[in-house]
């Protein structure tokens, strides 16, 4: 499971400036005005060959008589419990406030390892000012410049170092990895509870890391898999915080470690933006994907037309992937609660799927052929050849074309259109590439 970096601190240091950093991307908004950062940024970082996911914690209240006590304290605890190292980002030109005391007395107290991040030292005599925040003791602040990148790979080392070596035992590679996600309330952990019932020998927790458990074997009614820690199974007197924080970054975690996630939706509310983040999370993975509606024992009307427009509306808010099962059951009553396992399986089998090359070339050349690319400044292109890759995560084919730069993102979809409707990839995303023949 990849391992979460989590940056800290109060409005104005930076916060953001360095996510983006970090990720490559210009995700999160900067602005000079305090309280910018509302939503949580989520990213991925490479370095060094290794993978690992930063949040930005934000969700500052501007105008609050005591600022500290509300959000940013449920932030910073939320952060501590969840990440495996955190960024204590603090300002140079500021130097040590109120604000930065408190934050230090949460983080001291935590067991978690905590960098203390001395931002904004775009040279070298501000460097000096950066011994003042020994005073937060958090030990040696290490001195960058988020805006210009100075500093941020000896950081970065300093974080590889800091994951620890063993966060958690190996599981058996070849077993599928399920998660139940889903925002608060939508019924994992009765839908989790459903499944394991009350053989409760049958389940054996592996050790992981400092939570209470990551994987969950599952092997009964012929189905052998584990189940990816879920949001559901934790202590109810830990969920006071801000709850659409917490299930957010609670997903990340049991995303991140699956194969096929089961998203659960309830039937009473619908879809709401709290799921469309979630699936975004599913895809950014590329994880498997099966859509459960449940609490369908609430709903008076449940006939087919219902049903119908029910799929219809998940899916026309969940294009363009609209290709992955949809299943209305009632973890309470557990009707249809075994066809969510097989549909799982089914989407974990189609992720493994491989298709000989002679049977790729002879079922779309021809159709390429029907309908080419369109000729882009009198250019015509030539798709002459495709094979899939080896060894990846999901399908990955590669088109080999006389052009590739000028395939557009609609053909790409158009070919992936064609080859979801010859095979069977429900619920699995695939990736398409073009390359220079």
């Amino acid at each position: 499971m990849a391992n979460l970096v989590a940056i800290v601190g109060r409005p104005n240091v930076g916060k953001s400036t360095l996510f983006n950093r970090l990720t490559k991307t210009r995700q999160a908004i900067v602005n000079e005005a305090a309280g910018t950062t509302r939503d949580r940024q989520y990213g991925k970082c490479e370095w060094c060959g290794k993978e690992f996911s930063v949040v930005d914690t934000g969700g500052w209240v501007v105008n609050s008589d005591d600022i500290f006590e509300g959000e940013i304290r449920k932030q910073v605890l939320i952060a501590v419990e969840e990440a495996d190292v955190i960024l204590f980002v603090v300002d140079v030109m500021n130097g040590v406030t109120d604000l930065d005391m408190d934050v230090a007395d949460i983080l001291r107290r935590s067991k978690k390892k905590v960098l203390l991040i001395a931002n904004k030292v775009d040279s070298n005599e501000l460097r000096y000012g950066s011994a003042e925040f020994y005073s937060l003791g958090l030990g040696e602040p290490y001195c960058v410049s988020a805006a210009t990148g100075s500093g941020t790979g000896d950081m970065l080392d300093l974080i590889l170092e800091s994951f620890s070596k063993n966060t958690e035992e190996e599981t058996e590679i070849d077993i599928p990895r399920i998660a139940v996600v889903g925002r608060p309330n939508a019924g994992k952990s009765s839908l989790v509870n459903a499944f394991i019932g009350e053989e409760r020998n049958i389940v054996t927790d592996i050790a992981g890391t400092t939570r209470d458990s990551i994987y969950t074997r599952f092997n009964k009614f012929g189905f052998d898999f584990y189940l990816v820690d879920t949001a559901g199974i934790r202590k109810k007197n830990k969920v006071v915080e801000d709850l659409e924080y917490y299930s957010v970054i609670r997903s990340i975690r049991s995303i991140e470690g699956s194969d096929v996630c089961v998203l659960m939706l309830d039937a009473t509310r619908g879809i709401e933006s709290q799921d469309l983040n979630i699936v975004t999370l599913i895809q950014k993975n590329s994880k498997g994907l099966v859509v459960v509606v449940n609490k369908w024992d609430l709903i008076e009307d449940k006939s087919t037309k219902v049903m119908k427009t029910y799929e219809d509306a998940i899916r026309s808010r969940l294009a363009p992937f609209t290709d992955f099962p949809i299943i209305f059951a009632s973890a309470l009553t557990k009707q249809r609660i075994l066809k969510v396992l097989d549909l799982a399986m089914e989407v974990y089998k189609n992720r493994k799927a491989r298709i000989a090359t002679a049977r790729l070339n002879e079922e779309m050349l021809p159709l390429i052929e029907a309908y080419p690319p369109p000729s882009i400044k009198g250019k015509y292109i030539k798709i002459k050849y495709i094979t899939q890759l080896p060894n990846t995560q999901i399908p990955s084919f590669v088109y080999f074309a006389n052009l590739p730069q000028y395939v557009k993102e609609p053909y790409r979809r158009f070919l992936e259109n064609k080859m979801r409707e010859k095979w069977n990839f429900t619920g699995t995303p695939i990736n398409i590439y073009i390359r220079q023949k």
